[in-house]
């Protein structure tokens, strides 16, 4: 009766089943997977962000397919911020309920039926259901890390085939948290003006860099500027203002005139034949976008608190190292592979009362990593660590 694009597995899996058990017992557990900032105790400005909301301008209906033109100016204020020698065109924006809701957007531009997207693993593992309910095929190419990690163009040349349409890549990457290299971006351009591809760019945590990020490489920063490919880049208020109920997301596209045209001129008829992003949001989006000032600096500074605390304890033991990252928020542990990531996982929720993520869940090749988020409020957050080095590294 259903169709094939919905036949997932829908059973839980042996880590969903422990970690239910385990709350289901009544035991405390210590979350070091939570990414809702919203649950993390974080000071949000509650009267402003409510206040906004009740605009008495939102009672009036005002279709407008790409969004409302003082919301999509808010955006690109932002944008001018970030890349003031190349602001963005409030013409070749388009807002959407999400950024779920915008590769679904860009997927029914880009692809036919059984077209192909290459994307980067280890990944969001979302990126496998957005592409199915459109009837894309996600074909994979592997970052490799070696002091860092770097993008492997042979293997990405490889996995082109005559039905791929996109490269999609996240900057920086979640979760592995690096950004794309000027060399990286000119390369991929390169390759999608060669092949005739558009380059899809996920920067939901281009804002989260930390300190340290251009140790080694002299980094990218957004995409939105100029471009020789057809580009189209991806955000929204989730990460950037902390704020994943509100729902607002964008797409915003560069690169040669005449496909960017055509682009957004299809782009505007299938958002206009949802209309689905809400008026009240949308005339609060300059005063949600704001709240990114205050919001911000508090993740940061949780981040990189955390950060240093993993550290002073990964320092104090040999079994357990974590790799580099260079923004958002979480981070990549290497532990001993002497079983699966996720039979570890499991282990560490059973005996440890701490939950982490194995690797695979993020498409990880091999077994040996976890995957923590550096969100989680200081406090337990020590707790969870010194939990998983002595569960993981025994």
């Amino acid at each position: 009766m259903f169709s094939a694009r919905t036949s997932w597995k829908l059973e839980e899996n042996a880590y969903t089943r422990a970690l239910r058990r385990h709350r289901e017992s009544g035991k405390s557990i210590l979350d070091l997977t939570v990414s809702n900032p919203t649950a993390c105790g974080f000071d949000y400005d509650e009267a402003a962000i409510l206040a906004a909301l009740q605009d008495p301008a939102a009672m009036r209906y005002e279709p407008e397919p790409k969004g409302l033109v003082s919301a999509r100016n808010a955006v690109v204020d932002y944008y001018r911020e970030k890349i003031p020698a190349a602001p963005i065109d409030p013409e070749r924006l388009i807002l959407t309920t999400g950024t779920s809701e915008a590769y679904s957007f860009l997927f029914r531009l880009l692809c036919d039926p059984g077209d192909e997207v290459l994307v980067a693993h280890p990944s969001y593992p979302l990126f496998d259901f957005l592409a199915a309910i459109q009837d894309v095929k996600l074909r994979p190419f592997r970052l490799v890390y070696d002091h860092g990690w770097q993008f492997d163009f042979p293997a990405l040349r490889h996995a082109i085939s005559p039905r791929t349409r996109a490269i999609l890549v996240v900057h920086p990457n979640n979760p592995t948290g690096n950004f794309i290299s000027c060399d990286e971006a000119e390369h991929l351009d390169a390759i999608c003006r060669e092949r005739d591809l558009a380059l899809v760019v996920d920067e939901v945590f281009l804002d989260y860099e930390l300190p340290h990020a251009a140790d080694h490489k002299k980094r990218h920063g957004s995409f939105a500027g100029d471009a020789k490919a057809l580009t189209v880049i991806l955000s929204g208020l989730s990460k950037i203002a902390a704020l994943p109920q509100m729902k607002v997301g964008w797409i915003a596209a560069s690169g040669p005139e005449a496909l960017v045209w055509d682009a957004m001129a299809s782009l505007e008829v299938i958002a206009d034949t949802y209309l689905s992003l809400n008026a009240p949001v949308q005339h609060a989006l300059p005063t949600l976008l704001a709240q990114r000032r205050a919001i911000q600096p508090q993740i940061m500074a949780r981040v990189e608190g955390n950060l240093r605390e993993l550290d002073d304890q990964l320092a104090r033991q040999k079994s357990i190292s974590r790799l580099k990252i260079e923004g958002g928020w979480y981070a990549v542990l290497r532990v001993p592979a002497v079983q699966s990531d996720e039979q570890l996982a499991i282990r560490l929720i059973e005996e440890r009362s701490v939950a982490v993520h194995p690797g695979h869940f993020y498409e990880f090749a091999d077994d040996g990593f976890l995957v923590i988020s550096l969100l989680t409020p200081a406090s337990e957050f020590a707790e969870g660590v010194k939990r998983v080095i002595e569960g993981a590294g025994s």
